[in-house]
């Protein structure tokens, strides 16, 4: 669902010119109801100001009376001509310096369970460099005796739905395929 602009503040202008319930201004804002709830008790966004849904086109007057009339009703954002702001492509993988002496570790667990990955791809999935890869890789890293393979997801180097868009990308161009895994009794002849 597409969220308004600057939902905090239209969430503070809802909240302080409409009825409508704590669930129903976080849902249709895109926060939570207890962030909706400390915005009302003025603890979070008191520097906020209200932006007016209904001046700007993103809600009409009908459909908050509709949805103050009916407590589970939905607010409906307007469709409107405008373009969608397209979102920034990110730069940089940045790394805690607490979390950047795992990199080599998650390299090697890396080429060991995934190979099909390319240089690039770990760079991006990991925030390295290449030639760290091509150390570890070669074992010629300076602490390549202590380097112990460790998954990447469980570092918090990576989440694990960008490792798997990774490795799904890469195994067509590697030509190889998912391991398929069968529930035991299936398909064993015994």
């Amino acid at each position: 669902m597409a969220l308004p602009l600057m939902p905090k503040a239209t969430a503070v202008w809802l909240v302080e010119n409409t009825a409508l319930s704590f669930e129903q201004i976080a849902d249709f804002c895109g926060l939570h109801a207890l962030e909706v709830q400390a915005i009302a008790d003025g603890e979070v966004a008191s520097g906020i100001v209200g932006l007016d849904p209904v001046a700007n086109g993103q809600l009409s007057k009908s459909e908050i009376e509709r949805c103050e009339a009916d407590q589970d009703a939905h607010l409906k954002l307007n469709i409107t001509d405008y373009p969608q702001p397209r979102a920034k492509p990110k730069g940089a993988r940045y790394t805690p310096v607490s979390k950047r002496q795992d990199r080599p570790d998650a390299i090697a667990w890396l080429l060991k369970h995934h190979p099909e990955l390319s240089d690039p791809q770990l760079c991006k999935l990991i925030g390295t460099t290449k030639p760290t890869i091509q150390s570890v890789r070669e074992k010629t890293h300076w602490n390549a005796t202590n380097i112990k393979p460790r998954n990447p997801v469980t570092l918090g180097l990576c989440t694990e739905a960008e490792l798997e868009k990774a490795v799904a990308l890469a195994r067509p161009r590697a030509g190889t395929v998912a391991p398929q895994f069968h529930e035991e009794g299936e398909g064993s002849a015994e």
